[in-house]
């Protein structure tokens, strides 16, 4: 192996590894709306925001993120017109047969959370594919929330362990934040260490209530369909100037301080 192999190349941003967040999680709004200012079906902005989520998983990839989870399709989304979940619903389909060839190569493991049970039966099918196709990938995570509800996700975390509590499995005194962190959809995910949202709405609309207690928020202006490569690295250089305090003082944060 000759020494240009063995030299790590620059980070695209020139940032140090450590101040590139591991997890991001993004809250994708105003798909509907960017359609709509623009005279168009409300379905065309999800389309759009359909080739967001492949520029940004590219671009996260590019930067050093690890896991990324978007948020698709909210447990009150349903709320919405039957013709356009209905249309919402097949282009999830579309979207999961149609990138499971490429995040194969990449090295993407795909993964859904939120409750399958309330979804069409073509849907749940296109996720067990799509899972099953990238199990094994390891190189970065790429999760979906669909049907997803923090506080849904908290109730059934509860009741998975007060049925282990009634089995005689834990005591309640047993029970800590490590054990309702187990019980989560995202069990086998490290906490997200940014969470973006687009649309400029300053709102965590029921996603994930506990995961980002200590997340860096970011809110871009810009509708998701508008979210590009650029407005990610703007998102990320934004977390890289921040520092991280996890309730410590200025004196404890003394040379953690991004330069």
């Amino acid at each position: 192996m000759t020494a240009a192999a063995t030299t790590p190349q620059a980070h695209p941003l020139g940032l140090d590894a450590s101040r590139v967040p591991k997890h991001v999680a993004i809250i994708m709004d105003g798909n509907g709306r960017w359609a709509e200012d623009r005279g168009l079906p409300r379905i065309w902005g999800h389309r759009e925001g359909a080739v967001r989520v492949r520029d940004v998983v590219e671009r996260a990839g590019d930067l050093g993120v690890t896991h990324l989870t978007l948020y698709a399709f909210s447990s009150e989304n349903w709320k919405r017109p039957q013709d356009e979940i209905s249309q919402l619903m097949l282009l999830c389909v579309a979207y999961l047969d149609g990138e499971a060839e490429r995040l194969t190569e990449e090295g993407i493991r795909l993964r859904v959370i939120g409750r399958r049970e309330g979804l069409p039966d073509e849907v749940r099918a296109a996720i067990e594919r799509v899972e099953g196709i990238t199990e094994h990938a390891t190189r970065a995570n790429l999760t979906l929330a669909l049907n997803y509800g923090g506080r849904d996700e908290i109730v059934d975390a509860c009741r998975a362990i007060a049925a282990k509590a009634t089995a005689g499995e834990i005591t309640p005194e047993a029970i800590d934040q490590d054990t309702v962190a187990r019980h989560l959809y995202t069990a086998d995910l490290p906490d997200p260490d940014l969470l973006i949202r687009t649309a400029g709405e300053h709102r965590l609309s029921n996603y994930l209530l506990w995961q980002v207690s200590y997340a860096e928020l970011f809110i871009s202006e810009a509708a998701w369909p508008e979210f590009d490569a650029d407005r990610f690295d703007e998102a990320v250089l934004d977390y890289a100037g921040r520092t991280r305090r996890f309730g410590k003082t200025d004196a404890q944060l003394e040379g953690t301080r991004p330069q």
